[in-house]
């Protein structure tokens, strides 16, 4: 096979003719381009025709060097002249170039009002896009109701034992330390003026009114709405939810409803099962300084009122639907690659704890200004 050559004969001061000779193919080595740029007029050439010679063969690998010396050239405008090859190369070459690269220069640094603009934009497209998801989810509930639905009682099962059941190991070690925390806290300042006892009052009220369904919501929503943002995720992916959609069955009912009725059911039981065992983790903790169980818990009865409970029980039902929509809506959203995939479970944890943050905080507010 005949090593692919070039020679050069200069026909005019601004124009060099190359004429290629050999195997031009993937199998064999080509010249290397810095053979042009060490011409001695190089940069004065406007014009490099190429021609044939004698046992040239060629393939796609031609094709690449030339747009590769089109493109050393082109800083210097010098053309390039390809009517002496044959004209299937001829043809290959300008359909290539059909359409330019793209020249745009890049975007200078925005300045802060446009980025805040900008911001504020994005934002407020999120709002609408939120605000027409929990409309879906409405409908989807009314037509579940109106047993119009296609959600299926199997399937809110089998996604409250995954969310209830599956969620207790972590539930009960997170409050148990929980309350054992509130406990040594309140111990330490309530020993400087002699009122150990009412550690009892600070973990039963910290637990049932805030700590209980705040940690719950927040274990829930890395350990449960990441869950749903991934499966959703993948079934993005592999084009399940399309095909749902092709064979008539709203996604919203099949696949978002069940999980949302799931953990509407069963973090309020998760919350009532962290708050017990937070003042449980609080009286060992008051017991192991000379608070016996008896002085404890007469405490702790007079200290937690039945408003109390149900205002913790309350939150657990918004941070609930909060969760599952942080999930379900980012896995719907989720691209068409592993990497959307992840992406959406990370948007669905941060999403849900900043509606969790959010929603407690209006509503701690609103609990004072009602005088609950």
């Amino acid at each position: 096979m005949n090593q692919a050559t070039l020679t050069f004969d200069k026909v005019s001061d601004p124009k060099v003719v190359i004429t290629l000779q050999g195997s031009w193919t993937i199998n064999g080595v080509l010249p290397a381009l810095d053979q042009l740029s060490a011409l001695p007029d190089y940069d004065q050439l406007k014009t490099v025709a190429f021609i044939s010679g004698d046992d040239f063969s060629w393939d796609s690998r031609l094709l690449a060097w030339l747009l590769a010396c089109q493109r050393m050239l082109e800083p210097s405008h010098c053309q390039l002249d390809l009517s002496g090859l044959p004209e299937d190369v001829r043809d290959l070459c300008r359909l290539a170039n059909t359409v330019p690269p793209n020249k745009a220069l890049p975007d200078r640094n925005p300045s802060l009002l446009h980025r805040l603009v900008d911001r504020v934009a994005r934002m407020g497209d999120e709002a609408m896009e939120l605000l027409a998801f929990i409309g879906e989810l409405a409908l989807s509930l009314s037509r579940w109701l109106s047993r119009k639905g296609s959600a299926r009682w199997s399937d809110i099962i089998s996604f409250c034992h995954q969310s209830g059941p599956s969620a207790l190991p972590i539930i009960t070690l997170q409050s148990v330390l929980i309350g054992m925390i509130l406990a040594y806290l309140g111990m330490v300042q309530l020993r400087q003026f002699g009122a150990e006892v009412y550690v009892a009052n600070l973990v039963g009220v910290g637990m049932v009114r805030e700590m209980g369904a705040l940690m719950t919501a927040v274990i829930m929503s890395g350990r449960t709405g990441a869950a749903y943002a991934a499966q959703l995720g993948t079934m993005q992916v592999n084009e399940e939810i399309d095909a749902l959609t092709t064979l008539g069955i709203n996604p919203m009912d099949y696949l978002v409803l069940p999980r949302t009725l799931a953990l509407i059911l069963t973090i309020p039981l998760l919350c009532l099962y962290s708050n017990i065992l937070g003042m449980l983790g609080g009286g060992l903790v008051a017991t192991s300084m000379d608070i016996t169980w008896l002085m404890y818990l007469y405490q702790l009865q007079d200290a937690i009122s039945f408003g109390d409970i149900m205002t913790g029980v309350a939150k657990s039902f918004l941070f609930a639907l909060m969760i599952a929509m942080a999930g379900c809506r980012a896995g719907l959203a989720c691209g068409r690659s592993s990497a959307a995939v992840g992406q959406a479970t990370t948007n669905a944890v941060v999403t849900a704890i900043i509606y969790l943050v959010v929603a407690d905080a209006g509503l701690n507010i609103l609990f004072y200004h009602l005088g609950i």
